[in-house]
Formats: structure tokens, sequence, C-alpha cells
């Protein structure tokens, strides 16, 4: 069975593919614990050849179950709520946010550092929520954007530098990512002239 069937709603897809994805963080970290945490490696080392490939690999990488739980609840919640927005759109703004993110932490943050977990993808999909509404101009997703702000705002303070070992970098990077992914894809709705 499909996840694009037509009979299925949309929410209900988007729940499957948001859980599909956390099942994926938790199956990685399963398999990097059994390898003595070898994949890690793969995380975002700034401005190296082999860091490259962790534009890709980091999210989906964490130190740890700790770090793992940290991110497994929001990547959920936040996940869905992309989503819901309508199931390619919603893609389309974690591809960005992953990619425009990842490539920023590649490109600007300090060296001999290594960056990984989903934190960065969660913090563009709170920056997306809550511009997405405010760039589409509807009454709707301004609401779920200033849901959003309320129970996760507060965790917009990790895009400062201060907690030794967390990637402020990859915070701060993957929230101006979801800036850009709201208004790269904003919906141009025609205005109404009285």
């Amino acid at each position: 069975m499909s996840l694009a069937r037509s009979d299925r709603p949309a929410w209900q897809v988007s729940a499957l593919a948001a859980g599909g994805f956390v099942v994926l963080l938790w199956a990685i970290e399963v398999i990097d614990v059994a390898a003595s945490h070898r994949l890690d490696r793969w995380g975002i080392r700034p401005r190296s050849d082999e860091g490259l490939v962790g534009i890709l690999a980091a999210p989906l990488l964490h130190g740890g179950w700790d770090h793992l739980l940290a991110n497994t609840l929001p990547a959920l919640v936040l996940g869905f709520l992309t989503l819901a927005t309508g199931l390619a759109r919603g893609l389309a703004a974690t591809a960005i946010i992953w990619l425009v993110g990842g490539l920023a932490v590649w490109l600007l943050a300090g060296g001999h550092s290594v960056h990984l977990g989903a934190s960065g993808v969660i913090f563009g999909w709170v920056a997306y929520l809550v511009v997405q509404g405010f760039v589409d101009r509807d009454p709707k997703e301004i609401g779920i954007g200033v849901v959003v702000l309320i129970v996760y705002g507060s965790v917009l303070w990790g895009v400062l530098p201060g907690q030794p070992g967390v990637s402020w970098q990859g915070h701060l990077f993957g929230a101006v990512a979801g800036v850009i992914a709201a208004v790269v894809l904003r919906e141009r709705k025609a205005s109404i002239a009285l």
C-alpha cells in the first residue's frame, strides 16, 4: 500500500512520513551504536572534502541516545506540521533547510569540528512554520506559526553560542534556511481589489 494513495487523508500521509523519518533516525542510531559510533565521522566537517558528505548525512546522525531523544518529539511534531502544509511543499521546504543549512555550516562553522544531528532541520522547521503564514498571508498558517512560536520559540535561543558541544551554527543556519524556504515556497495568492 502506497503512502501516496489518493484515498488516504493528507494528515495521515504527513503523520506517516514524519513517523517514518523518526524511525529511520532511531534505526541509524542503533547501527551507529553497534558500529562503535563510527558513523558519526560522516557529520559535517567544515571546509573539508570528506565533510561535504556530511551535508547529506549529518541530520540522520546523533551523538548518542540523549541527543536523539531530545530531537525525537520535535521531529515528530514539527515534521508533521511542515508536511501538513502540503506534502510536496513540506518536502521541498525540508530539502531547502537540509541542504542550505548544511552547506552554510560547512562553509562558515569553526574548523576542527564535526556537526551532526537533526536539530538544524528542526530549527529550520520552526522558522519555516513561524514565517510561512506571514509570507503567504494565510490566517490559518499564521495561527499555526504563532502556536509553534509559543511552544518551541524558546529553543531559538539555541542559535546563540554558549553551550559546549552544541552546534549553535547548525541551529542558526537551519533557522535561516527555514526562513529562506518560507520565502522561496510562498504561495502566490491573487489579491482582491475592491
